[in-house]
């Protein structure tokens, strides 16, 4: 069973919808018990990082991370789930985020021919090919929607980068923890392909 996390940031519905016509049996809840009886846990998430950390607090649903990540139970960040796993943020400036992988979050830079927020399709290139992307080809495609992008400490844990004016790390893996900047329940074939190696874990 999967547990996605509920703390009011949108974008559960399409995460459940995509897992559960991969056979996986899924749950959305904010329940600290159910969560640490899931298999794997996603954190989904839309919107801004001030109000998703101060969400997560209110809830208690970052201890309770900090449990599914010291348990060793596999945890995927999405879009800005992803963000709220690292350090901070250029949005929310004096917040912090989970810190759970090390790293900060910028905004893209203006620079001519690139609108921001960056939306749309962008190839992936692997500098390491992690769990996630087994069977998926370099180059595919996936779906991005964000004005903030992440800068990894630690360039190992960087699985998969993608360029919009800047380089994008775009996927991460580290122990148990794994997340991507992008959509997979909105990326098609190859975004379907991620979610069934992260439930297959």
């Amino acid at each position: 069973m999967t547990a996605i996390i509920d703390y009011d940031a949108g974008n559960l519905r399409s995460v459940e919808k995509a897992l559960a016509f991969l056979g996986e049996e899924v749950v959305i809840t904010r329940e600290k018990d159910i969560i640490l009886e899931a298999h794997k846990v996603i954190l989904p998430g839309v919107g801004a990082f001030g109000e998703a950390m101060a969400a997560l607090c209110h809830y208690k649903l970052d201890q309770v991370l900090y449990e599914v990540v010291e348990r060793g139970i596999p945890l995927l960040g999405i879009c800005l789930g992803l963000q709220l796993l690292f350090d901070r943020s250029e949005e929310s400036e004096g917040t912090k985020g989970l810190g759970i992988l090390k790293g900060e979050i910028r905004k893209f830079p203006q620079e001519k021919g690139y609108k921001i927020p960056h939306m749309g399709w962008n190839s992936l290139t692997f500098p390491q090919k992690g769990r996630l992307f087994s069977g998926i080809k370099e180059d595919s495609y996936v779906y991005f929607v964000h004005s903030y992008y992440l800068k990894a400490k630690e360039k190992d844990i960087v699985t998969a980068t993608s360029h919009y004016g800047v380089c994008i790390h775009a996927s991460v893996e580290k122990e148990n923890v794994f997340a991507c900047q992008f959509h997979p329940e909105k990326s098609s074939k190859v975004g379907l392909g991620i979610l069934k190696n992260f439930i297959n874990l």
